[in-house]
This record gives C-alpha cells, structure tokens and sequence, in this order.
C-alpha cells in the first residue's frame, strides 16, 4: 500500500479489547493491564474506535509480562468476534470463497491498522496468505500469532462443519520453548525463523463454495467498511500531515509551521489535534523518514549517500546508524532481504 495514503498509526480497538478478554480468562484485570499501557478501555473498546499503535503494541507487551505466556497470541484469537474487525467480519462471513474472503481482508486491512502488508500468492495447487509486518518497527511476535490464529479459524469456521487445516505454515518469529500449541492450532507443520509469515493452503479448498455465501450481504458490509475508512480519514489529521510529509520530505524536513498553514490551522491547533490522536509532529516526521528510508533502500535507484542526502542526515555513517536502529538491519542487509523476498519461497515442509 501507498505509504501517503495510510491512516495515522493506529488499529482499530476491539483488538485491544480481544486481549482484555483473554487477560480476563487467564485471571488478570485486563482493563488495568490496558490502562497500564494508556488505553482507557472505556472509550478503546468503543464500537469503531481507535487505539495508537504504540498503545496497543505496549498492551501486548504487558500481556505476556503478566500471564508468562508466550503462545498468548494464540490463545487470545480464541476472543475475537464477529465484530471485532467491525463490519468487515460480517463481510468476510458472507464471502463466496476463502479466497474472495482473503481477498477483503487485504483490501480493508486499512481497517485493521498500519501494522501489516497482506498478499496472496498462487504456486502449483497451493495459495498462500502472506502476512507482511516488515515496515512497522517493533510489532510483537505474538500480535502475529493471534492474527495467523485468527485467519486460521475463520477459515475453518466458512467452511462450516468440514475441518480446513493448511498445508503449512511458517513464521518469523524464533522457535519458542513449546511449540506443541502452534501445532495444536494449526493442525500442520509450523517452522519457525522464517523470512516471511505465510499460511499455505490447497488452492482447491480457497476456491471452493462456502454455505454461508451471501453476496448481498457482503456488498452491505462492504459499503459500512468503505464509509468507516472514509470517515476515519477525513477525521484524522495526523494522516493527513503524513501525506504532506512524504510529499515534501525529499526537498527538506518542513517546518511544523509550514505543515499547519498547508493543512489551513495553526501551529497550535495542529499540536492539539495530533496530541489527541497520540502522536505529535516530530514522531510523525519520523515516521516518514523510516518510510522514505526503506522504500529508498527497497527500490535501490539512490545509493546510500544519496538517501542520507535527502532525508537530511548529516553523513552516511550517521544515516545508517538511524536505518538500524529504526530496522535490526544495516541498509545493504535490508536491501539484501528486500530482493530475495521477490523469490519464490517453496513452504512445504
């Protein structure tokens, strides 16, 4: 997806109110663990609001903390609802296929947040959902567990009373102590330290039929989803700062003053607004120069110094310092990665 067309750093907060939940059934207060992470559960778990990614990130952090579990991620998409993804549950429900299904997730995964890049890829008689969270720094191993988990049982769940299981599945994440729940789970061989998040199924059963089809109300949901989206980004100014920066970046960091008269407010006025929104303008700045470093380095048409250059870094060693720390990596490692995720990974296992 277009990084100017992203909504701000958020997700959407019936997925924070998926981990109270589970927090709950494990015997924590999850309302206190939110408010620990500064979610105030009372307005977070609102029907269609939102949470700052960093809020959430920091909840799941606090999460495993308090119940010591490292498979916690699979065991709180056992919480997830039909409205936890708001109308885009209903419309998925109503899919004519798992792949038109997938298919909806990818297109309003605006919905769910920032923090993931979905695909699917046909090879031979296998498709495979491919779960991107390169780009956002700092996304926990197990916010990705709970989605696979997730998709994994709306799977199952579409195809009603007949078991749907993948081929395989492979994660990032490194192997944990035990793997005995993710194997449980997913019903299929699970292998660790992979360079992508992927869930492989046949591609007979991503094409076939589903009982609960329903394209009328699919088309419905759709529609409420299309309407949340607009909204959301009419509403949030602190997308609409970060389009204006990643247009006018590459020509100089402009000042927060000259972003404010481009968006018709004051400077004042734009600080309260991005305050109320849980970010502020210097971490939006940031934000953009993360974005316009990785996809500078991705496409690799700038060399090095160049990109430093133009994010406005005072040499190459002081850059490269920054895309580390910002990505695990040095420049030509991301790179490296970049181009052998154009190859065709074969997940059997």
């Amino acid at each position: 997806m277009n990084a100017a067309g992203r909504i701000a750093p958020s997700t959407i907060g019936s997925l924070s109110g998926m981990i109270v939940r589970a927090l709950d059934a494990h015997g924590v207060d999850g309302r206190r663990v939110a408010r620990e992470a500064g979610i105030d559960p009372d307005r977070a778990l609102a029907p269609g609001a939102r949470v700052p990614r960093a809020a959430h990130t920091r909840l799941w952090q606090l999460a495993i903390e308090a119940t010591g579990d490292p498979s916690f991620g699979l065991e709180a998409s056992r919480f997830a609802t039909q409205t936890t993804l708001h109308a885009l549950g209903y419309a998925v429900l109503a899919s004519a296929t798992l792949r038109e299904a997938f298919e909806r997730i990818i297109r309003y995964r605006r919905l769910i947040g920032d923090v993931v890049e979905l695909s699917l890829e046909d090879v031979r008689d296998r498709t495979r959902f491919v779960i991107d969270v390169s780009a956002p720094p700092g996304v926990p191993y197990e916010a990705v567990d709970a989605f696979t988990s997730m998709c994994v049982r709306l799977a199952r769940m579409l195809r009603g009373r007949r078991s749907l299981d993948p081929v395989a599945v492979m994660l990032e994440r490194p192997e944990p102590a035990r793997t005995e729940p993710y194997r449980r789970l997913f019903r299929a061989p699970v292998a660790f330290s992979q360079p992508r998040n992927v869930l492989e199924f046949r591609r007979a059963d991503v094409d076939a039929p589903l009982p609960s089809a329903n394209a009328e109300l699919a088309r419905n949901n759709d529609q409420v989803v299309v309407a949340y989206l607009a909204k959301l980004e009419r509403a949030n100014v602190s997308s609409r700062v970060l389009a204006a920066l990643l247009q006018v970046l590459p020509d100089g960091a402009p000042s927060k003053q000259a972003v404010a008269r481009q968006l018709g407010m004051s400077p004042r006025n734009l600080q309260r607004h991005l305050s109320k929104e849980g970010t502020s303008y210097k971490s939006l700045l940031n934000d953009a120069r993360v974005d316009l470093a990785r996809r500078y380095v991705r496409e690799a048409r700038l060399s090095v110094t160049e990109i430093a250059f133009v994010l406005g870094f005072a040499d190459t060693s002081t850059f490269s310092r920054a895309f580390k720390r910002w990505t695990g990596m040095s420049p030509r490692q991301y790179a490296g990665r970049a181009d052998s995720r154009q190859l065709t990974v074969d997940c059997r296992l």
